[in-house]
């Protein structure tokens, strides 16, 4: 009796062993159990790394650049593993160059520059390229700077759609204002070479009788448009290297009869420019969209970052604006919180 005892222990000793043994192989690699704490850790190790980018506005007081700055902002939430800050150069070079060393001593893993003055800003990108940043330029890129990358427009173009157009609509004889943006920028003298090949060349009848450099700022603007206005009884157009001069010089006029049919053109497509447009106060702009060129520049960035490509540079397109075709602009602002 104490023989079968015996022998009925050791049968069931033997059996949960072996049940022990089973159950810890099903449950881990090589009979090695793994618990929620381990499985937590293993996908912390193992996922992506979270990039730090330094965005730099030319300057967030001009409407193009906090446009793109905003919309910069709003792309970068779509990207986990990116942590975007957004710096504001003020329009000034030595703030914009002093950013940009600010983000190589803090050894950010990408920089966004959007230059003021490209030549200016030059040597300072170059020290980030060589500090081993990922480096990007945007509106204007600067080009020429081996190891860095762009995402731009084309500003020769940007002019040349609304010069096309305004070869034909301007009136012989005409007295037409020019307001420039800020002498050494890309955008800035491109769009002034192509205004003065596509329409000015074209058109030797049209007398210039106000050109100033506003820095592609309204107020700026305003300034040299109410100069021009006292010194000229007929200013039949404005021509802006963008939207934001443009639209200064509107404001001036817009209460005055004897400038009722002027015309106005600029570059950007920002929400105030369709709006004008719309209100047949504005002739045309051809659109630079922010929300284009903040996906291109999101998508390049990670993309570098994270090794998929070493070298990106690419245009966005800059389709015309009229009162023809304004009404779907002005939906895509209204769909980006632009115009309510």
């Amino acid at each position: 009796m104490k023989k079968l005892l015996v022998l009925t222990m050791v049968v069931a000793l033997l059996t949960s062993l072996l049940a022990g043994c089973s159950q810890t192989k099903d449950q881990g690699t090589n009979g090695t159990k793994q618990t929620k704490e381990d499985t937590k850790t293993d996908n912390q190790s193992s996922g992506d790394k979270v990039f730090r980018i330094a965005y730099i506005a030319r300057a967030q007081a001009d409407s193009f650049a906090a446009w793109l700055a905003n919309a910069v902002t709003e792309e970068a939430e779509k990207y986990p593993n990116v942590k975007l800050d957004v710096f504001d150069g003020q329009a000034s070079d030595d703030t914009e160059n002093s950013l940009i060393e600010n983000a190589i001593t803090n050894k950010y893993d990408a920089i966004i520059v959007q230059p003021n003055n490209g030549e200016a800003q030059r040597p300072y990108v170059e020290k980030a390229v060589a500090a081993g940043l990922i480096t990007i330029t945007t509106n204007a890129r600067i080009s020429g700077i081996e190891g860095s990358s762009s995402v731009d427009a084309d500003p020769y173009a940007q002019a040349k759609v609304n010069a096309d157009l305004a070869v034909s609509q301007v009136p012989q004889g005409a007295n037409v204002v020019v307001l420039l943006g800020p002498p050494g920028n890309f955008h800035a003298d491109q769009r002034e070479q192509s205004w003065q090949k596509e329409f000015f060349d074209k058109r030797p009848d049209v007398k210039i009788v106000g050109k100033e450099i506003a820095n592609w700022n309204k107020d700026e603007a305003m300034n040299y448009m109410e100069t021009w206005v006292q010194a000229n009884d007929k200013i039949d157009a404005v021509i802006a290297m963008n939207d934001n001069m443009a639209a200064g010089a509107l404001e001036v006029v817009k209460d005055d009869p004897k400038f009722d049919n002027i015309l106005a053109y600029g570059v950007d497509g920002t929400a105030e420019a369709c709006l004008l447009i719309k209100d047949g106060l504005m002739t045309s702009t051809s659109l630079q969209s922010a929300y284009d060129l903040a996906t291109a520049l999101l998508s390049t960035a990670n993309k570098l970052l994270t090794g998929e490509e070493t070298q990106i540079d690419i245009d966005i397109d800059c389709p015309l604006i009229t009162k023809d075709n304004v009404d779907q602009y002005i939906e895509m602002h209204k769909k980006s919180g632009a115009i309510k």
